[in-house]
């Protein structure tokens, strides 16, 4: 059995036009222009940006890029919602263990925590204080007054034990 496919004249037209109109233009694109050189193709890539660096006697301002930093380089891990790696990471570059502040990565039922926070009080007046998860799907860092009795959070913290 042959199977013949029959066009209109219209759907027939309609194609003829479609091909001339597509060759036409491929005509009109532009040819790239041959470089001068072959050297001026290769590109010595991205230069590295410098890691910040805590700075001990400098202002919790002064120090915020490097509490930033640190909090994203845990929230691009697969980490990201575990307490105590942003701890463990921001002692790694140098905050002080005994100044930090930091949530439960669990709701009281067992869930993971929508929000996990982070804290560390720089001086007697700041804190440096972080904010990652779900509810705000990116690192969020600030410098924020002290509060009573040198906390940076409110709440009840997970006890920084390890």
């Amino acid at each position: 059995m042959i199977r013949r496919t029959v066009f209109s004249p219209a759907r027939t037209a309609g194609v003829v036009a479609s091909v001339a109109a597509v060759l036409l233009f491929a005509g009109c694109a532009p040819t790239p222009e041959p470089s001068a050189s072959p050297t001026a193709q290769v590109s010595a890539g991205p230069t590295p940006v410098p890691e910040p660096a805590l700075v001990p006697d400098g202002t919790a301002e002064e120090n915020l890029p490097v509490f930033t930093a640190v909090a994203e380089r845990v929230w691009a891990t697969d980490q990201r919602g575990s307490g105590r790696a942003y701890v463990d990471a921001l002692v790694e570059a140098g905050f002080d263990r005994d100044a930090m502040q930091v949530t439960q990565d669990q709701t009281t039922v067992g869930n993971p925590a929508e929000s996990l926070q982070f804290s560390v009080r720089w001086g007697d007046e700041a804190c440096l204080v972080g904010q990652v998860g779900p509810s705000t799907g990116q690192v969020v860092a600030t410098v924020m007054p002290q509060l009573a009795e040198g906390r940076c959070l409110v709440g009840t913290m997970r006890p920084i034990d390890w």
